[in-house]
């Protein structure tokens, strides 16, 4: 069993890939099987949120990417924008994990959620498909302005590589 103890930025190779789903790339600690059968154990630092696409590196030198499971969620359109936030807002309210996209909205899917969103006049279609929610404006933990480490899983997948050019990594 290999042992998974760091994310990395950047890698020159894969050597493998681990499928999991949002509420199991949320642990730090996790016994898992890897594309290839071989068996793994995650040790990450508490507080991180696996994004697909992450690399993870293990104590005998070998690169991981994660990728993201496709799993039953709801994807949610609206007749307008307008009603598109009225929905994010009434879902945040409840503290639902969310993924936001241009023109539509995922979540993990819930038969009480589904009733309100259809009560609000939302479209709602159950699929199957990879879930990757914001990870919310605090991140979950506490964290300190020098700490990137910590704090860049806070930033959505398609932000991640802006914020690295930005920043000249």
């Amino acid at each position: 069993m290999i042992h998974l103890t760091e994310r990395i930025a950047v890698a020159g190779h894969i050597d493998d890939t681990l499928e999991l789903p949002f509420d199991k790339r949320q642990k730090s600690r996790l016994r898992v099987k890897l594309a290839s059968g071989q068996e793994a154990a995650l040790f990450l630092t508490r507080g991180i949120i696996l994004r697909g696409g992450d690399l993870l590196k293990s104590e005998c030198g070998k690169v991981i990417q994660v990728l993201a499971a496709q799993e039953p969620v709801y994807n949610v359109i609206a007749p307008s924008l307008r009603e598109l936030m009225c929905a994010a807002y009434h879902l945040g309210n409840r503290h639902v994990p969310l993924q936001i996209g241009d023109g539509w909205l995922r979540l993990e899917q819930d038969y009480v959620l589904k009733d309100m969103l259809l009560g609000l006049g939302m479209q709602v279609a159950e699929t199957f498909a990879p879930f990757e929610p914001e990870a919310g404006a605090y991140g979950g933990g506490h964290r300190h302005g020098h700490d990137e480490e910590a704090t860049a899983n806070l930033r959505p997948p398609y932000l991640q590589n802006k914020a690295r050019q930005t920043h000249g990594e």
